[in-house]
C-alpha cells in the first residue's frame, strides 16, 4: 500500500491506509495482494472514471512523462513501474509501450495514454 499511496498523492489524492487497502483489493485479480500493470492500469481507469476530471489525467501523465517532452518513453513507464515495485523485463515495458502506441513510434503521447486510461 505505500508505494500505491505515493502514486496516489503524486496524482493529487489523499486515500487512507483503509481505501488504499480496498483499492488493491478491488483491482487484485490473482489475489498476490500487489497490483501488477494490468490491474493498476484498471485501478486508475476506474479511478478517472469516477473522476472523470482531463486534470487528474494529465497529472497522471505528468507522473509518467519525467522529462516533460510530452512523451512517455520504455524508460519513463519503467521507472514509474520500478517505484510501484513492479520489477518487469524490457520486453514486458516494449510490450506495455506497443499496446498503448497507436501510432507506432515506440513511445507513448498524451492521447494514446487517455485512450489507454478510458479504454480499461
Amino acid at each position: 500500500t505505500k508505494e500505491l499511496g505515493t502514486v496516489m498523492r503524486s496524482l493529487g489524492q489523499n486515500p487512507t491506509e483503509a481505501e488504499l487497502q480496498d483499492m488493491i483489493n478491488e483491482v487484485d485479480q490473482d489475489g498476490s495482494g500487489t497490483i501488477d500493470f494490468p490491474e493498476f492500469l484498471t485501478l486508475m481507469a476506474r479511478k478517472m472514471q469516477d473522476s472523470d476530471s482531463e486534470e487528474e489525467i494529465k497529472e497522471a501523465f505528468r507522473v509518467f512523462d519525467k522529462d516533460g517532452n510530452g512523451f512517455i518513453s520504455a524508460a519513463e513507464l519503467r521507472h514509474v513501474m520500478t517505484n510501484l515495485g513492479e520489477k518487469l523485463t524490457d520486453e514486458e515495458v516494449d510490450e506495455m509501450i506497443r499496446e498503448a502506441d497507436a501510432d507506432g513510434d515506440g513511445q507513448i503521447n498524451y492521447e494514446e495514454f487517455v485512450k489507454m486510461m478510458m479504454s480499461k
